[in-house]
């Protein structure tokens, strides 16, 4: 792959370019072998990981000074792992690709980051600022399918822009001090579209547990509402809708993965299910065949079928919006007359920090069966249970409008801080007379 299929924006740069790995020395990271007990004690040496990309992921750290693991001098002795001195810029390349930072004082690095030693002709911050221009061209270009990797022979050919090093001292500043103020712009976005999203959780549990209403109540001890009106009964779900699940059936036989044609919930559609505006799930990202399902667990479930994840994303739910099938990964609720599917919905989102408080595991988290088993809920009249589905939509409606369009303004100032790079470390403009400001023209909330 050439070096303007991987950043083809490069050829607008005023200035020559030239492979990093010429005016910078290349390096990569190890890991010493885990099987040694004694490379992992006493271990003084900084190394970053994937655990650290935590750190980069925002783009407003330049600086890493902090790892979450450490190696020692014996472990590196005995592998490919080497200290890099202070100001070496590294790069993420697998699983999480194109995050980058400047190392705040000497460190190790494992195999997963590319690292850069600048010689005298880059400025380590020019690099940095040049490295995040090229993120979303990593993004774009890096290969395979569970874990994504941009392979060093790719590395090798990333070119940057090469002005004086004054003019590169000048261009770090100007976008150090720009980016920052987009940053500060971008967070209080964020922080304002987060807070919507927890009125709006306020706002469905208030409602489907009648908290806003000036009547008798009871405390039915149900373990995640205190409250409901007493004129609301209060039974066991799966006394008012049947309860199911779902499975995968072998990956071994492929012939069970042939020929697919029938809607399959899995893992994969969870993002969809995050979005709360969202209430029904139309369409899968996989399906599995008839053959899949008569020789499995898995079985069709009828359109209006309540969905709830139980493993790995806890919590989130919606509502079949057409016959569908679940992996074990996921729980479903038949509503019978007396339930509509809607006000099950609500009060499932409503119950978000119950599945968070029996949920078990810790890489892989899980509610088990019977906690779901036993859930109580408020079931007041049909008519009553589609008037407080009306007013949920109706508010929340509100509040979903906001929150998109502060999603617009974090969108808008992402792809301006990104347009400001490209456009800076290319020369498409002189900072020494932009201010930089009229970047953020035109975005608000």
């Amino acid at each position: 792959m050439t070096a303007t299929n991987i950043a083809p924006w490069l050829a607008q740069s005023r200035w020559p370019t030239a492979p990093i790995r010429l005016v910078a020395r290349l390096g990569s990271g190890h890991t010493p072998s885990r099987s040694v007990p004694e490379y992992w004690e006493n271990c003084t040496v900084p190394w970053i990981t994937l655990a650290d990309v935590w750190q980069l992921r925002s783009g407003d750290v330049s600086v890493i000074s902090e790892t979450k693991e450490k190696v020692s001098l014996l472990g590196l002795a005995h592998s490919a792992a080497v200290k890099h001195p202070a100001g070496t810029v590294i790069l993420s390349r697998t699983a999480s690709v194109g995050f980058s930072a400047i190392m705040g004082t000497d460190m190790a690095t494992s195999q997963d980051f590319a690292t850069w030693t600048c010689g005298p002709r880059l400025d380590p911050r020019f690099l940095l600022h040049a490295l995040r221009g090229m993120a979303p061209d990593l993004t774009r270009v890096a290969t395979g399918s569970t874990h994504k990797t941009i392979y060093m022979p790719d590395i090798e050919q990333l070119r940057v822009p090469l002005p004086p090093l004054e003019e590169q001292r000048r261009i770090a500043d100007f976008l150090d001090a720009e980016t920052a103020r987009i940053d500060q712009m971008t967070l209080a976005a964020e922080r304002g579209c987060k807070l919507l999203v927890e009125r709006r959780w306020t706002t469905v549990h208030t409602l489907v547990t009648g908290s806003d209403r000036p009547v008798p109540r009871q405390n039915p001890g149900l373990g995640w509402t205190q409250q409901v009106p007493t004129s609301w009964p209060v039974i066991p779900l799966k006394f008012a809708a049947r309860l199911g699940s779902g499975h995968t059936p072998s990956r071994s036989r492929p012939e069970y993965w042939q020929d697919c044609t029938i809607p399959w919930i899995s893992l994969f559609d969870v993002g969809r299910m995050r979005d709360v505006r969202q209430t029904e799930l139309a369409e899968t990202t996989q399906q599995i065949s008839e053959l899949g399902m008569a020789n499995s667990s898995a079985c069709l479930h009828p359109a209006g079928t309540v969905v709830l994840s139980r493993t790995a994303s806890v919590g989130f739910s919606t509502i079949m919006g057409v016959e569908m099938a679940v992996s074990q990964h996921f729980v479903t609720w038949t509503c019978g007359d007396a339930l509509l599917p809607k006000y099950l919905l609500q009060l499932l989102r409503a119950m978000r920090q119950y599945f968070e408080s029996v949920q078990v595991g810790t890489t892989n988290v899980t509610v088990f069966m019977p906690d779901l088993h036993s859930i109580k809920i408020p079931l007041p009249p049909l008519a009553e249970q589609q008037a407080i589905v009306d007013r949920i939509d109706a508010r929340t409606r509100e509040i979903d409008a906001l929150a998109s369009r502060f999603d617009r303004q974090v969108s808008l100032l992402k792809e301006r801080r990104q347009a400001l790079i490209t456009a800076a470390v290319t020369g498409q403009f002189d900072v020494s007379t932009a201010s930089g400001r009229n970047v953020t023209d035109g975005v608000t909330a």
